[in-house]
């Protein structure tokens, strides 16, 4: 049996199975498929064989670091969630791809934002996946998205409470979660998962584990402030003083650094 291909991976926190969008997109893309990985969930970028996450190491083009060259190659190794739509189904996903990467990402302003997932909501309606019953790499895409903004702890983020006011999408974050991701959260479980014949991770048994861990929280803990940050849905509040200023908000730890 050919060796699964290896995933490298920001690690989990939140509840989610990873913190970082594009590293949950190609895992959700993965479940989806049946895509057979192998994967390390880290928090330095410097573990992974090229320095940055997603990372993908493959037999037939080597390591690719970009999401969607990920989801390319999965596709050509027969893993294609998007294999049954339409032409105008796929058109209707680069539609929606390119209004989330403009109107979604980092640093745009709430209106346009508040928009897109309204538009997103009405988009989904009563649908289980937004072209029917079975997910395409679109319902990876939105997920990946929403997922970190519903879950993330921020007291004061407008976006997210608008979110959570879209009771569809909501449910479709949830159902995505419980389906494809059982206890393959954030937060890790009381008692050693059943993995899957697919996946596989490893543990660290050395006498600096403790150190390491912490380490490793430090690290995300910085990367999931800085996403928040950059994507706008940490607000800027006013201090006492009358001076404004962004405030970061902190996160829940992320879990464990796996090699």
């Amino acid at each position: 049996m050919a060796a699964p291909m290896e995933l490298f991976c920001w690690a989990g926190g939140w509840g989610l199975p990873s913190v970082d969008p594009d590293c949950l997109a190609v895992l959700t893309y993965a479940r989806f498929t049946g895509a057979p990985l192998k994967v390390h969930k880290v928090t330095n970028p410097w573990r992974s064989p090229s320095g940055c996450l997603p990372a993908l190491k493959t037999k037939e083009e080597g390591v690719l670091s970009q999401m969607h060259q990920i989801i390319t190659h999965l596709r050509k190794q027969k893993y294609n969630a998007d294999y049954d739509l339409s032409a105008r189904q796929g058109a209707d996903t680069l539609a929606f791809v390119s209004l989330l990467e403009e109107k979604l990402l980092p640093v745009l302003m709430y209106r346009e934002a508040r928009e897109c997932l309204t538009l997103l909501s009405q988009r989904l309606g009563d649908q289980k996946f937004f072209f029917g019953d079975s997910p395409a790499s679109l319902d990876a895409f939105v997920f990946s998205h929403l997922a970190p903004l519903l879950k993330a702890k921020l007291p004061n983020g407008k976006l997210q409470q608008h979110l959570k006011s879209l009771q569809n999408l909501c449910d479709f974050c949830s159902s995505i979660l419980s389906l494809y991701f059982p206890w393959d959260g954030g937060d890790a479980p009381s008692s050693t998962p059943k993995m899957s014949a697919s996946e596989g991770t490893e543990s660290e048994e050395d006498p600096y584990k403790r150190r390491n861990q912490i380490l490793s929280v430090l690290v995300g803990l910085a990367a999931m402030i800085g996403y928040a940050f950059l994507s706008g849905i940490v607000s800027i509040q006013r201090g006492p003083s009358g001076a404004a200023g962004p405030r970061p908000i902190a996160m829940e730890e992320e879990e464990e650094e796996e090699e």
